[in-house]
């Protein structure tokens, strides 16, 4: 029997060289879509009863449906929901969720309604300390539309992780109502609220060029004094703006917000990775904190705390811009809006006061001359009284001499230049 002569293994591993060569490589796949943050509502931790504001929920909420409503900004075919419980000790059981339309009065559209899996599976579990990503659900949803969002909890839940001023009015029914196109009574009455528990986040499958934008901020980009359920909030108004160029507004204000301290909720740094970082398809972020820090010292909110100075500020700053720079993201400085006679008739009327201000007025130099930022956007400019610059002017004050009114927030974001926050992107008229 004849036997083929054996080969050498250089002459074997040539031969499988030249193979490798001639085969035609597979062309790269073709990225129809991708996933983009399209709405967010920062998380933040409850507090007790013996702070200033109440939490504007239960301590506990057990056999109830929670439903929010929620516009993006982006739409799409699908979307998935994200809910949070960051600040959690104990899992928090999900018995159901639903997306759907909504209808005036806490209804939604029965023909729009979809279960939520995660995994796969109705139910689910957030762990302490996590966030739970859905599984995609297939609605489609306009841009600038919003989205009703129902989740059913059975077990015992304590209301620890939550955001404070939703600006929309979320109900809470009895039982298990996450399919259900009207809320009942039953035997316990239905109660309302504008604080957001678990809702963190929604994200929105898009064209493979949509973009997200990221503003943190505090009390002013939470929306603090904006006409509730009309989304009057300076980030919605900007998220009009954006929306044509196929780029998301991802809101991450919360009220009381400080850049360098805790307070109603984390302090900048300790949530830039969760609140801005992690937002799938996010570029850059826009940067409008520090009038907390400056006014929280000394007030019934922070009585004992010295004020920072103006190089820790800057420092704060800094490290902000460093950390998102790292990854990539282009960063935009916000001026500090006037704020002289802030909250008057409360027990925070001692927030504003001349040496605050002159801090302030320091703090805005710093920001539009460091050239700390990739750009700045001078919301001082836009919304200062010309007769008096340490006030905001009457047409853009919400009543408290601090927060926009919708006028303010509306000047707010026609005073953002676009190509600044994402550049070649051109400015479209603002809809009126």
């Amino acid at each position: 029997m004849k036997t083929l002569p054996a080969l050498s293994a250089s002459a074997l591993l040539a031969i499988a060289l030249s193979a490798g060569a001639a085969a035609p490589h597979a062309p790269a796949p073709v990225r129809t879509s991708t996933w983009v943050a399209t709405w967010g509502a920062s998380p933040q931790p409850a507090w007790g009863p013996d702070f200033l504001f109440p939490t504007h929920l239960p301590p506990v909420l057990h056999g109830q449906t929670v439903r929010q409503v929620a516009r993006v900004s982006l739409g799409g075919p699908r979307v998935r929901i994200v809910l949070s419980n960051a600040y959690g000790r104990q899992p928090v059981a999900l018995g159901k969720a639903t997306v759907a339309r909504p209808a005036p009065g806490g209804a939604v559209l029965a023909d729009s309604l979809h279960t939520v899996t995660f995994g796969g599976q109705e139910a689910a579990t957030i762990l302490p300390g996590a966030s739970l990503v859905s599984d995609p659900v297939g609605l489609a949803v306009p841009a600038l539309a919003q989205l009703a969002v129902s989740l059913y909890l059975p077990d015992e839940t304590p209301v620890s992780t939550f955001h404070w001023d939703g600006r929309q009015t979320t109900w809470i029914a009895p039982g298990d109502q996450a399919t259900a196109p009207e809320l009942v009574a039953g035997g316990a009455a239905v109660q309302s609220t504008t604080a957001r528990p678990l809702l963190a986040g929604i994200q929105v499958e898009a064209a493979p060029t949509a973009r997200a934008v990221v503003v943190i901020g505090d009390s002013i980009t939470d929306g603090a004094t904006a006409s509730l359920d009309n989304d009057r909030r300076w980030p919605d108004f900007l998220a009009t703006r954006l929306a044509p160029h196929g780029v998301a507004v991802v809101n991450a204000g919360i009220s009381g917000a400080r850049l360098l301290s805790d307070g109603m909720g984390a302090n900048a740094l300790a949530r830039l990775e969760r609140d801005v970082l992690a937002q799938p398809g996010v570029q850059s972020v826009i940067v409008m904190l520090g009038i907390n820090d400056i006014s929280w010292p000394g007030t019934a909110f922070a009585p004992a705390s010295p004020r920072p100075t103006l190089q820790a500020l800057a420092a704060g700053y800094r490290q902000l811009i460093a950390q998102a720079r790292g990854h990539g993201l282009r960063v935009i400085g916000a001026t500090l809006t006037p704020f002289e006679g802030a909250l008057p008739g409360t027990p925070l009327s001692n927030y504003h006061h001349p040496d605050k201000d002159t801090l302030r007025r320091q703090v805005n130099d710093w920001i539009r001359h460091g050239g700390a930022f990739d750009a700045v956007i001078d919301f001082d400019a836009a919304l200062r009284d010309p007769a008096h610059p340490a006030r905001i002017a009457a047409r853009f004050d919400s009543g408290d001499r601090l927060h926009p009114g919708d006028e303010g927030n509306r000047a707010m974001a026609e005073a953002v230049d676009l190509s600044a926050v994402l550049p070649g992107i051109g400015a479209p008229p603002s809809p009126r």
